[in-house]
Protein backbone atom coordinates (compact mmCIF):
# COMPACT_ATOMS: atom_id res chain seq x y z
CA UNK A 1 0.00 0.00 0.00
CA UNK A 2 0.84 3.73 -0.52
CA UNK A 3 -0.06 7.15 0.95
CA UNK A 4 -1.49 9.24 -1.73
CA UNK A 5 -1.58 13.37 -1.24
CA UNK A 6 -3.47 15.89 -3.63
CA UNK A 7 -2.44 19.17 -2.90
CA UNK A 8 -5.19 21.72 -3.39
CA UNK A 9 -5.50 25.74 -3.43
CA UNK A 10 -8.84 24.90 -0.72
CA UNK A 11 -8.25 21.71 0.96
CA UNK A 12 -4.94 19.13 1.55
CA UNK A 13 -6.51 15.55 1.04
CA UNK A 14 -4.17 12.31 1.47
CA UNK A 15 -5.31 8.73 1.95
CA UNK A 16 -4.02 5.34 2.29
CA UNK A 17 -4.37 3.47 -0.75
CA UNK A 18 -4.23 -0.48 -1.72
CA UNK A 19 -2.70 -1.54 -4.43
CA UNK A 20 -5.79 -2.03 -6.48
CA UNK A 21 -6.75 1.57 -5.85
CA UNK A 22 -8.66 0.89 -2.43
CA UNK A 23 -8.94 3.81 -0.27
CA UNK A 24 -8.39 2.30 3.07
CA UNK A 25 -8.25 5.74 5.61
CA UNK A 26 -8.24 9.01 4.66
CA UNK A 27 -7.98 12.47 6.60
CA UNK A 28 -8.06 15.99 5.14
CA UNK A 29 -6.82 19.45 6.27
CA UNK A 30 -7.12 23.17 4.79
CA UNK A 31 -4.90 24.03 2.42
CA UNK A 32 -2.92 27.44 2.89
CA UNK A 33 -1.09 29.91 0.76
CA UNK A 34 2.18 29.72 3.55
CA UNK A 35 4.11 26.56 1.81
CA UNK A 36 5.81 25.99 5.04
CA UNK A 37 2.25 25.81 6.72
CA UNK A 38 1.42 23.28 3.99
CA UNK A 39 4.14 21.32 4.09
CA UNK A 40 3.73 21.19 7.58
CA UNK A 41 0.23 20.03 7.73
CA UNK A 42 1.12 17.60 4.85
CA UNK A 43 4.04 15.83 7.48
CA UNK A 44 1.29 15.76 10.20
CA UNK A 45 -1.27 13.91 7.67
CA UNK A 46 1.93 10.98 6.57
CA UNK A 47 2.40 10.49 10.22
CA UNK A 48 -1.18 9.65 11.05
CA UNK A 49 -1.56 7.11 8.22
CA UNK A 50 1.82 5.55 8.01
CA UNK A 51 2.33 2.00 9.22
CA UNK A 52 5.12 -0.34 8.09
CA UNK A 53 2.89 -1.67 5.19
CA UNK A 54 2.91 1.64 3.53
CA UNK A 55 5.68 1.05 0.85
CA UNK A 56 6.01 5.13 -0.76
CA UNK A 57 4.36 8.48 -0.87
CA UNK A 58 2.94 9.83 -4.12
CA UNK A 59 2.34 13.58 -3.44
CA UNK A 60 0.03 15.75 -6.44
CA UNK A 61 1.25 19.32 -6.82
CA UNK A 62 -0.61 22.19 -8.68
CA UNK A 63 1.56 24.18 -10.86
CA UNK A 64 4.63 22.76 -12.82
CA UNK A 65 6.40 19.98 -11.75
CA UNK A 66 9.10 18.11 -12.99
CA UNK A 67 8.89 14.49 -12.14
CA UNK A 68 12.06 13.22 -13.15
CA UNK A 69 14.15 15.34 -11.47
CA UNK A 70 11.18 15.23 -7.97
CA UNK A 71 11.00 19.07 -8.33
CA UNK A 72 8.32 21.79 -7.67
CA UNK A 73 9.30 24.21 -10.36
CA UNK A 74 6.02 26.87 -9.68
CA UNK A 75 2.69 26.96 -8.41
CA UNK A 76 -0.27 28.77 -8.88
CA UNK A 77 -2.73 29.59 -5.45
CA UNK A 78 -0.25 26.86 -3.46
CA UNK A 79 3.65 27.02 -4.41
CA UNK A 80 5.36 24.49 -2.79
CA UNK A 81 8.72 25.13 -5.02
CA UNK A 82 10.76 26.61 -2.44
CA UNK A 83 10.25 24.16 0.09
CA UNK A 84 11.34 20.80 -2.04
CA UNK A 85 8.48 18.98 -0.78
CA UNK A 86 9.32 16.06 -2.11
CA UNK A 87 13.34 15.80 -0.53
CA UNK A 88 11.69 17.24 2.96
CA UNK A 89 8.97 14.61 3.24
CA UNK A 90 11.03 11.61 1.60
CA UNK A 91 13.54 12.50 4.78
CA UNK A 92 11.04 13.11 7.50
CA UNK A 93 9.39 9.70 6.68
CA UNK A 94 12.15 7.62 5.43
CA UNK A 95 10.13 6.25 2.51
CA UNK A 96 10.52 6.91 -1.07
CA UNK A 97 8.77 10.42 -2.16
CA UNK A 98 7.16 10.43 -5.71
CA UNK A 99 5.61 14.05 -6.86
CA UNK A 100 3.86 14.85 -9.84
CA UNK A 101 1.50 17.42 -11.47
CA UNK A 102 -2.10 16.88 -9.54
CA UNK A 103 -3.98 16.05 -12.37
CA UNK A 104 -1.42 13.52 -13.58
CA UNK A 105 -2.25 12.00 -10.68
CA UNK A 106 -6.13 12.41 -11.28
CA UNK A 107 -5.74 10.77 -14.63
CA UNK A 108 -3.79 8.01 -13.25
CA UNK A 109 -6.55 6.74 -11.28
CA UNK A 110 -9.18 7.44 -13.94
CA UNK A 111 -7.32 5.55 -15.78
CA UNK A 112 -7.14 2.91 -13.98
CA UNK A 113 -10.21 2.77 -12.47
CA UNK A 114 -12.51 5.37 -13.79
CA UNK A 115 -13.98 7.36 -16.92
CA UNK A 116 -10.87 6.84 -18.91
CA UNK A 117 -10.58 2.98 -18.35
CA UNK A 118 -9.95 1.37 -22.14
CA UNK A 119 -9.29 4.81 -23.67
CA UNK A 120 -5.66 5.17 -25.52
CA UNK A 121 -5.62 9.42 -25.95
CA UNK A 122 -6.98 11.38 -23.37
CA UNK A 123 -7.34 14.80 -22.57
CA UNK A 124 -8.52 15.89 -18.87
CA UNK A 125 -8.99 19.17 -16.98
CA UNK A 126 -9.44 19.71 -13.55
CA UNK A 127 -11.85 22.66 -12.66
CA UNK A 128 -11.33 23.60 -8.80
CA UNK A 129 -9.54 26.46 -7.35
CA UNK A 130 -7.96 26.96 -10.42
CA UNK A 131 -7.74 24.74 -13.28
CA UNK A 132 -4.87 22.00 -13.51
CA UNK A 133 -4.64 19.82 -17.34
CA UNK A 134 -3.33 16.50 -18.36
CA UNK A 135 -2.67 15.23 -21.35
CA UNK A 136 -1.99 11.21 -22.26
CA UNK A 137 -1.28 9.63 -25.71
CA UNK A 138 -0.57 6.27 -26.16
CA UNK A 139 -1.53 5.48 -22.37
CA UNK A 140 1.50 7.53 -21.31
CA UNK A 141 1.17 10.88 -19.95
CA UNK A 142 2.91 13.76 -22.49
CA UNK A 143 5.78 15.85 -20.65
CA UNK A 144 7.07 18.03 -23.47
CA UNK A 145 10.75 18.50 -21.76
CA UNK A 146 9.25 18.02 -18.65
CA UNK A 147 6.20 20.27 -17.70
CA UNK A 148 4.02 19.96 -20.71
CA UNK A 149 -0.35 19.53 -20.14
CA UNK A 150 -0.90 23.37 -18.32
CA UNK A 151 -3.78 23.41 -19.65
CA UNK A 152 -5.24 25.99 -17.41
CA UNK A 153 -3.03 28.66 -19.29
CA UNK A 154 -4.36 28.10 -22.51
CA UNK A 155 -5.08 31.74 -23.52
CA UNK A 156 -8.61 32.54 -23.59
CA UNK A 157 -9.07 36.50 -23.67
CA UNK A 158 -6.17 38.26 -24.29
CA UNK A 159 -7.33 41.17 -22.78
CA UNK A 160 -8.46 39.08 -19.68
CA UNK A 161 -8.00 38.53 -16.16
CA UNK A 162 -4.17 38.99 -14.67
CA UNK A 163 -3.39 35.12 -13.82
CA UNK A 164 -0.71 33.54 -11.40
CA UNK A 165 1.11 32.64 -14.47
CA UNK A 166 2.21 36.76 -15.51
CA UNK A 167 0.21 36.50 -18.21
CA UNK A 168 -3.90 37.68 -18.74
CA UNK A 169 -7.11 35.65 -20.08
CA UNK A 170 -5.69 32.06 -19.22
CA UNK A 171 -9.10 29.85 -18.72
CA UNK A 172 -7.55 29.19 -15.27
CA UNK A 173 -8.93 33.13 -14.54
CA UNK A 174 -12.52 32.54 -16.51
CA UNK A 175 -13.61 29.24 -15.52
CA UNK A 176 -12.32 27.97 -12.24
CA UNK A 177 -14.05 27.92 -9.25
CA UNK A 178 -12.21 31.28 -8.20
CA UNK A 179 -13.53 32.59 -11.60
CA UNK A 180 -17.18 31.52 -11.07
CA UNK A 181 -16.95 33.30 -7.57
CA UNK A 182 -15.87 36.24 -9.58
CA UNK A 183 -18.69 35.93 -11.86
CA UNK A 184 -21.26 35.33 -9.45
CA UNK A 185 -20.43 39.04 -7.46
CA UNK A 186 -19.91 40.83 -10.60
CA UNK A 187 -23.52 39.73 -11.58
CA UNK A 188 -24.73 41.22 -8.07
CA UNK A 189 -25.28 37.95 -6.21
CA UNK A 190 -24.14 36.98 -2.78
CA UNK A 191 -21.21 34.62 -2.22
CA UNK A 192 -23.47 32.15 -0.56
CA UNK A 193 -24.77 31.56 -4.06
CA UNK A 194 -23.67 28.22 -5.10
CA UNK A 195 -23.60 26.06 -8.75
CA UNK A 196 -26.06 24.17 -7.95
CA UNK A 197 -28.19 27.11 -7.12
CA UNK A 198 -27.31 28.84 -10.14
CA UNK A 199 -28.56 25.93 -12.33
CA UNK A 200 -31.87 25.88 -10.33
CA UNK A 201 -32.58 29.47 -11.27
CA UNK A 202 -31.56 28.86 -15.16
CA UNK A 203 -34.09 26.39 -15.00
CA UNK A 204 -36.85 28.46 -13.92
CA UNK A 205 -35.72 30.79 -16.72
CA UNK A 206 -33.25 33.42 -14.24
CA UNK A 207 -31.64 35.26 -17.40
CA UNK A 208 -28.70 36.25 -14.33
CA UNK A 209 -28.31 32.80 -13.73
CA UNK A 210 -27.94 31.61 -17.14
CA UNK A 211 -25.67 34.46 -17.81
CA UNK A 212 -23.71 33.54 -15.66
CA UNK A 213 -22.74 30.15 -16.12
CA UNK A 214 -22.36 31.29 -20.20
CA UNK A 215 -19.79 33.42 -19.37
CA UNK A 216 -18.28 30.12 -16.94
CA UNK A 217 -18.12 27.80 -19.74
CA UNK A 218 -17.83 29.59 -22.82
CA UNK A 219 -13.86 29.89 -22.03
CA UNK A 220 -13.65 26.86 -20.86
CA UNK A 221 -15.35 25.28 -24.21
CA UNK A 222 -12.92 27.36 -26.49
CA UNK A 223 -10.14 25.80 -24.43
CA UNK A 224 -11.18 22.26 -24.96
CA UNK A 225 -11.65 22.79 -28.55
CA UNK A 226 -8.25 23.98 -28.54
CA UNK A 227 -6.88 20.67 -27.27
CA UNK A 228 -8.82 18.82 -29.35
CA UNK A 229 -7.08 20.61 -31.97
CA UNK A 230 -3.68 20.03 -30.79
CA UNK A 231 -3.82 16.30 -30.07
CA UNK A 232 -7.43 15.17 -31.42
CA UNK A 233 -8.15 12.92 -28.33
CA UNK A 234 -10.19 10.24 -28.13
CA UNK A 235 -11.83 11.75 -24.91
CA UNK A 236 -12.23 14.90 -22.81
CA UNK A 237 -12.42 14.54 -19.43
CA UNK A 238 -13.19 16.92 -16.03
CA UNK A 239 -12.45 16.27 -12.86
CA UNK A 240 -11.93 18.16 -10.11
CA UNK A 241 -14.59 19.37 -7.16
CA UNK A 242 -15.94 21.46 -10.15
CA UNK A 243 -15.98 18.97 -12.90
CA UNK A 244 -19.40 17.71 -12.65
CA UNK A 245 -20.66 21.12 -12.52
CA UNK A 246 -18.23 21.90 -15.34
CA UNK A 247 -19.95 19.51 -17.68
CA UNK A 248 -23.33 20.62 -16.78
CA UNK A 249 -22.93 23.93 -17.57
CA UNK A 250 -21.18 23.02 -21.20
CA UNK A 251 -24.80 22.75 -22.40
CA UNK A 252 -24.95 26.49 -22.54
CA UNK A 253 -21.52 26.38 -24.41
CA UNK A 254 -21.95 23.33 -27.08
CA UNK A 255 -18.64 22.57 -29.99
CA UNK A 256 -19.93 24.22 -33.06
CA UNK A 257 -16.55 23.52 -35.17
CA UNK A 258 -17.09 20.57 -37.08
CA UNK A 259 -13.11 19.87 -36.59
CA UNK A 260 -13.23 20.02 -32.87
CA UNK A 261 -15.36 17.40 -32.01
CA UNK A 262 -14.59 15.04 -29.16
CA UNK A 263 -16.98 12.96 -26.50
CA UNK A 264 -16.63 15.96 -23.28
CA UNK A 265 -17.51 13.34 -19.86
CA UNK A 266 -17.38 14.24 -16.16
CA UNK A 267 -14.60 11.92 -14.42
CA UNK A 268 -15.92 9.27 -12.58
CA UNK A 269 -13.66 9.83 -9.26
CA UNK A 270 -14.58 12.81 -7.95
CA UNK A 271 -11.93 14.32 -5.30
CA UNK A 272 -10.62 10.84 -4.60
CA UNK A 273 -9.18 10.91 -8.07
CA UNK A 274 -6.05 12.85 -6.53
CA UNK A 275 -4.88 10.83 -3.57
CA UNK A 276 -6.04 7.35 -5.50
CA UNK A 277 -3.21 8.22 -8.79
CA UNK A 278 -0.88 9.61 -6.50
CA UNK A 279 -0.93 5.96 -4.32
CA UNK A 280 -0.82 4.15 -7.35
CA UNK A 281 1.53 5.80 -9.00
CA UNK A 282 4.15 5.72 -6.05
CA UNK A 283 3.92 1.90 -6.10
CA UNK A 284 4.40 1.58 -9.48
CA UNK A 285 7.47 3.21 -9.07
CA UNK A 286 9.16 0.66 -6.38
CA UNK A 287 9.98 -2.73 -7.11
CA UNK A 288 7.87 -5.21 -8.86
CA UNK A 289 6.67 -6.96 -6.75
CA UNK A 290 4.44 -3.48 -5.53
CA UNK A 291 4.05 -2.95 -9.21
CA UNK A 292 2.45 -6.25 -9.56
CA UNK A 293 0.40 -5.26 -6.99
CA UNK A 294 -0.56 -2.31 -9.05
CA UNK A 295 -1.45 -3.89 -11.96
CA UNK A 296 -3.81 -6.33 -10.52
CA UNK A 297 -5.89 -2.39 -10.20
CA UNK A 298 -6.64 -2.59 -13.97
CA UNK A 299 -5.30 -4.46 -17.09
CA UNK A 300 -3.66 -1.74 -18.42
CA UNK A 301 -0.36 -0.51 -18.22
CA UNK A 302 -0.26 2.76 -15.90
CA UNK A 303 1.25 5.73 -17.30
CA UNK A 304 4.39 5.82 -14.97
CA UNK A 305 6.49 8.99 -14.80
CA UNK A 306 9.80 7.25 -13.13
CA UNK A 307 11.20 9.12 -10.71
CA UNK A 308 14.57 9.51 -11.86
CA UNK A 309 16.45 10.00 -8.88
CA UNK A 310 20.54 10.73 -10.50
CA UNK A 311 19.35 13.47 -12.05
CA UNK A 312 18.30 15.09 -8.88
CA UNK A 313 22.07 15.88 -8.26
CA UNK A 314 24.27 16.21 -10.71
CA UNK A 315 26.82 13.52 -10.00
CA UNK A 316 30.28 14.21 -8.26
CA UNK A 317 30.74 17.57 -6.79
CA UNK A 318 31.68 17.32 -2.77
CA UNK A 319 31.72 19.53 0.03
CA UNK A 320 34.20 19.97 2.90
CA UNK A 321 31.72 21.69 5.89
CA UNK A 322 34.04 23.21 8.45
CA UNK A 323 31.74 23.14 11.38
CA UNK A 324 31.89 25.50 14.13
CA UNK A 325 29.89 28.24 16.11
CA UNK A 326 31.03 31.75 16.12
CA UNK A 327 34.83 31.90 17.43
CA UNK A 328 35.40 27.90 17.24
CA UNK A 329 38.34 28.74 15.12
CA UNK A 330 36.71 27.77 11.59
CA UNK A 331 37.70 30.27 9.54
CA UNK A 332 41.74 29.53 10.34
CA UNK A 333 40.91 25.88 9.33
CA UNK A 334 39.05 26.82 6.34
CA UNK A 335 42.00 29.23 4.53
CA UNK A 336 44.30 26.53 5.62
CA UNK A 337 42.82 23.65 4.04
CA UNK A 338 41.76 25.84 1.02
CA UNK A 339 45.97 26.59 0.80
CA UNK A 340 46.93 23.03 1.15
CA UNK A 341 44.46 21.40 -0.82
CA UNK A 342 44.08 24.09 -3.85
CA UNK A 343 39.73 23.81 -3.52
CA UNK A 344 38.14 27.15 -3.58
CA UNK A 345 36.61 28.64 -0.52
CA UNK A 346 33.34 29.91 0.36
CA UNK A 347 32.47 31.61 3.49
CA UNK A 348 29.22 32.71 5.09
CA UNK A 349 31.15 35.94 6.17
CA UNK A 350 32.65 36.71 3.18
CA UNK A 351 29.21 36.51 1.71
CA UNK A 352 27.51 38.46 3.67
CA UNK A 353 30.07 41.36 5.31
CA UNK A 354 29.88 43.91 2.18
CA UNK A 355 26.07 43.83 2.38
CA UNK A 356 26.34 44.67 5.57
CA UNK A 357 29.08 47.56 4.98
CA UNK A 358 27.27 48.88 1.94
CA UNK A 359 23.76 48.44 3.42
CA UNK A 360 25.56 50.23 7.10
CA UNK A 361 24.57 47.44 9.06
CA UNK A 362 21.69 46.33 10.85
CA UNK A 363 19.84 44.71 13.86
CA UNK A 364 20.40 41.01 14.52
CA UNK A 365 17.59 40.18 13.03
CA UNK A 366 18.37 41.54 9.53
CA UNK A 367 21.61 39.89 10.61
CA UNK A 368 19.80 36.59 10.41
CA UNK A 369 17.72 37.01 7.26
CA UNK A 370 21.35 38.18 5.49
CA UNK A 371 22.74 34.78 7.06
CA UNK A 372 19.85 32.81 5.27
CA UNK A 373 20.61 34.86 2.14
CA UNK A 374 24.19 34.20 1.99
CA UNK A 375 24.18 30.88 2.70
CA UNK A 376 21.50 29.85 0.08
CA UNK A 377 24.21 32.00 -2.15
CA UNK A 378 27.12 29.82 -1.04
CA UNK A 379 24.88 27.09 -2.93
CA UNK A 380 23.68 27.98 -5.66
CA UNK A 381 27.64 29.14 -6.60
CA UNK A 382 28.00 25.03 -5.72
CA UNK A 383 25.63 24.04 -8.23
CA UNK A 384 26.59 25.94 -10.93
CA UNK A 385 30.01 24.97 -10.27
CA UNK A 386 31.26 22.14 -12.26
CA UNK A 387 30.46 18.50 -11.94
CA UNK A 388 33.46 17.18 -10.18
CA UNK A 389 34.11 20.27 -8.28
CA UNK A 390 35.29 19.92 -4.50
CA UNK A 391 34.45 23.15 -1.86
CA UNK A 392 35.09 23.89 1.50
CA UNK A 393 32.21 25.77 3.05
CA UNK A 394 32.85 27.84 6.36
CA UNK A 395 29.70 28.16 8.46
CA UNK A 396 28.23 26.99 11.89
CA UNK A 397 25.85 24.78 9.87
CA UNK A 398 23.77 24.58 13.53
CA UNK A 399 22.32 28.14 12.54
CA UNK A 400 19.91 26.79 9.92
CA UNK A 401 17.98 23.70 10.57
CA UNK A 402 19.32 20.33 9.41
CA UNK A 403 16.93 20.06 6.22
CA UNK A 404 17.83 23.14 5.31
CA UNK A 405 21.20 22.23 4.50
CA UNK A 406 20.08 18.91 3.11
CA UNK A 407 17.98 20.49 0.69
CA UNK A 408 20.62 22.94 -0.06
CA UNK A 409 22.89 20.08 -1.15
CA UNK A 410 20.54 18.11 -3.20
CA UNK A 411 19.87 21.31 -4.91
CA UNK A 412 23.64 22.19 -5.27
CA UNK A 413 24.34 18.58 -6.85
CA UNK A 414 26.37 17.69 -3.85
CA UNK A 415 27.60 13.86 -3.66
CA UNK A 416 29.86 13.20 -0.83
CA UNK A 417 30.49 15.65 2.58
CA UNK A 418 33.21 15.11 5.01
CA UNK A 419 32.83 17.28 7.82
CA UNK A 420 35.29 19.30 10.22
CA UNK A 421 34.03 20.27 13.66
CA UNK A 422 36.42 23.23 15.22
CA UNK A 423 35.87 23.73 18.96
CA UNK A 424 37.28 25.19 22.09
CA UNK A 425 35.77 25.69 25.32
CA UNK A 426 33.12 28.72 26.21
CA UNK A 427 35.76 31.07 27.84
CA UNK A 428 38.13 30.48 25.08
CA UNK A 429 35.19 31.73 22.51
CA UNK A 430 34.32 34.54 24.67
CA UNK A 431 37.79 35.87 24.80
CA UNK A 432 38.17 35.37 20.66
CA UNK A 433 34.94 36.87 20.17
CA UNK A 434 35.52 40.11 22.13
CA UNK A 435 38.85 40.46 20.98
CA UNK A 436 36.96 40.90 17.08
CA UNK A 437 33.98 42.83 17.99
CA UNK A 438 36.11 46.27 16.68
CA UNK A 439 37.15 44.22 13.37
CA UNK A 440 33.36 43.46 12.43
CA UNK A 441 30.59 45.03 10.73
CA UNK A 442 27.99 46.66 12.21
CA UNK A 443 25.37 44.24 12.47
CA UNK A 444 26.73 41.60 13.98
CA UNK A 445 25.99 40.75 17.98
CA UNK A 446 28.35 42.99 19.74
CA UNK A 447 29.37 42.29 23.65
CA UNK A 448 25.45 41.53 24.59
CA UNK A 449 26.28 37.62 22.65
CA UNK A 450 29.41 36.50 24.29
CA UNK A 451 26.86 34.54 27.43
CA UNK A 452 25.05 33.29 25.07
CA UNK A 453 28.01 32.41 23.22
CA UNK A 454 29.34 30.64 26.28
CA UNK A 455 26.65 28.89 26.60
CA UNK A 456 26.03 27.75 22.65
CA UNK A 457 29.61 25.67 23.24
CA UNK A 458 28.15 23.80 26.20
CA UNK A 459 25.62 22.45 24.00
CA UNK A 460 26.75 22.58 20.64
CA UNK A 461 27.37 19.46 18.15
CA UNK A 462 28.42 18.62 15.12
CA UNK A 463 26.41 17.70 12.12
CA UNK A 464 28.01 13.96 11.93
CA UNK A 465 27.19 14.37 8.36
CA UNK A 466 29.29 11.37 6.56
CA UNK A 467 33.20 11.42 7.81
CA UNK A 468 33.75 13.20 10.70
CA UNK A 469 37.48 14.74 11.97
CA UNK A 470 37.50 16.41 15.35
CA UNK A 471 39.70 19.98 15.82
CA UNK A 472 40.62 21.24 18.73
CA UNK A 473 41.49 24.84 17.88
CA UNK A 474 43.42 25.36 21.38
CA UNK A 475 45.82 23.37 20.34
CA UNK A 476 48.11 24.06 16.96
CA UNK A 477 46.42 23.40 14.05
CA UNK A 478 48.10 20.07 12.41
CA UNK A 479 47.42 21.11 8.44
CA UNK A 480 49.59 17.84 6.92
CA UNK A 481 47.10 15.44 9.07
CA UNK A 482 43.89 17.20 8.19
CA UNK A 483 45.17 17.41 4.48
CA UNK A 484 45.85 13.47 4.46
CA UNK A 485 42.56 12.63 6.10
CA UNK A 486 40.77 14.69 3.43
CA UNK A 487 42.96 12.77 0.72
CA UNK A 488 41.68 9.61 2.51
CA UNK A 489 38.25 10.56 2.40
CA UNK A 490 36.51 13.13 0.49
CA UNK A 491 39.51 13.24 -2.61
CA UNK A 492 39.96 9.41 -2.60
CA UNK A 493 38.37 8.31 -5.64
CA UNK A 494 39.82 11.36 -7.58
Amino acid sequence: MAIGIDIGGTNLRAARVSGTGEILERISEKSAPDPELVLSRIAEMVRRLDCPEVAAIGIGVPGRVDARLGAVLSGGYVNLASVSPAQRLESLAGKPVVIDNDCNMALVAEMALGGARGHESIVMFTIGTGIGGAVVQDRRIVRGKGTAGQLGHITVDLSGEACVCGRRGCVETTSSGTALGRHIARAGLGPDVSVDQLFARDAGGDPLARAILEAWARPLRAAIDTTVAMFDPDLVLLGGGLGLAAHRALARAPALAPWYQCPVEAAQLGDDAGVIGAGLQALAEQPAVAQSAVAQASPVSLPTARLDRTRRAVPGRRAVLVNGIPASGKSTVSRGIAAHMGWPLLALDTIKNPFLEVLGGGDREFNRILGRASYQAIWSVVGEAPADAIFVIDAWFGFQPRQVLEDHLRSAGVEQTAEIWCHAPGEVLAERYRARLDQRPAGHPGAAYIPELIELAKRAEPLRRGPLLDVDTTRPIAFDAITQWLQATIAADR
